[in-house]
């Protein structure tokens, strides 16, 4: 679909850009099933901006500017508005204010978000309901940690949160039951306290890797054209190859492998200054995990670190670890599904697997480019 990160960037530039709906060079889950002549409604997932059309409803993402340029079709604005909906927390929040003023926007950006989905619910056809909820992981970011250490004050304000959480959920789980369908639940990553934050730019300028035409670099753009290697969040790494980069100095073929190798030989004995613990658990090459007409756009190494190390791509930094605002990460390889009353089947199941199943379990023929196992 080509789309690998909340950030990108542009092919033979050392540019970036937010992907928004329009990058998105593939057919959705919905509308593959509008195709079908299915009725969907779709909420608050990511890279749902701007809203493209639908056989029914879709409220745009987190990163939609206001409501009136988040739906499809415009008029359902109205009603959100009417219900207050809100798109998302502000997270700036809980980083420059009080974390009370978080807790509050949080409850309240919760609520109108479930009002307005049992609303439409309610008064909506559908054969597809989806409601992304992004609270739990703005909360994650901001307090596990806290919860995880038994925090007097903002402990129990995290299990409180999740209690509500877990009442709405029983409410949709009455009103699936009511209207005979099927409920999945899933989350894309799992989360866990971050002990340190990495910057792995600064990592790669320490170790030659990576160097910049002045000291004070304001942009990717200022590399210099004998920078082998560079890197973007979440734990990309670009080489910087002749052909493919504006100022590319690395030969394709033997040199690009060799230089791909020494670097993840190297990234693999990078240790925690403090405590020497390894920060990288593996690093994974571009083509064990990607391929199709999108590849080209791919980082041509992906690291993996370990639980606590969250990987950073900033370019003026002066240390190699810092511990910042966020208390909480996203975690690899502790996504979660749940289908039910059925079995998933499959073993070492993937979050590609999700999509041709739901079609499967929606009567619908699984297009030919779509990846993936159906696992029940």
């Amino acid at each position: 679909h080509g789309i690998f990160g909340f950030i990108d960037k542009k092919l033979d530039s050392y540019e970036f850009y937010v992907p928004l709906s329009m990058n998105m060079k593939s057919k959705t889950l919905w509308e593959i099933l509008s195709e079908n002549k299915k009725k969907v409604f779709v909420m608050n997932v990511p890279v749902t901006f701007p809203p493209r059309e639908v056989n029914g409803i879709l409220i745009g993402c987190f990163l939609s500017p206001n409501i009136n340029k988040a739906t499809y079709p415009e008029k359902i604005a109205k009603k959100l508005e009417d219900i207050g909906y809100r798109i998302d927390v502000d997270p700036w929040q809980a980083r420059k204010k009080s974390k009370e003023e978080f807790l509050d926007d949080l409850n309240i950006t919760l609520e109108k978000r479930f009002e307005s989905a049992f609303y439409f619910m309610d008064n909506e056809e559908w054969d597809y309901f989806h409601v992304h909820v992004m609270e739990t992981d703005r909360i994650n970011h901001f307090l596990w940690e806290h919860w995880e250490t038994n925090d007097k004050k903002y402990g129990p304000a995290f299990l409180k949160y999740y209690e509500k959480i877990d009442n709405l959920m029983g409410e949709i789980m009455t009103r699936v039951s009511k209207n005979n369908a099927h409920l999945v639940v899933l989350s894309d990553h799992g989360f866990c306290t971050i002990k340190k934050e990495v910057q792995l730019n600064y990592w790669l300028k320490q170790n030659g890797w990576l160097d910049f035409e002045n000291d004070n670099p304001k942009s990717l753009s200022e590399i210099s054209n004998h920078s082998r290697a560079y890197s973007l969040i979440p734990g990309r790494i670009f080489v910087n190859l002749k052909g493919r980069e504006a100022k590319g100095c690395v030969s394709p073929g033997d040199e690009y492998e060799k230089v791909r190798r020494e670097l993840i030989a190297s990234l693999l004995k990078m240790e925690d200054p403090n405590t020497h613990d390894r920060i990288i658990k593996e690093v994974i090459k571009r083509e064990e995990i990607y391929h199709g007409e999108c590849f080209s756009y791919a980082s041509d190494l992906i690291a993996i670190p370990y639980d606590g190390y969250d990987l950073k791509a900033n370019i003026n930094k002066d240390s190699l670890t810092e511990k910042g605002a966020l208390v909480g990460m996203h975690t690899f390889h502790d996504a979660f599904c749940c289908i039910k009353d059925r079995e998933i089947k499959a073993k070492d199941f993937e979050i590609m697997d999700v999509m041709p199943t739901i079609l499967m379990m929606m009567g619908i023929d699984i297009p030919d480019d779509i990846d993936g196992r159906v696992i029940i």
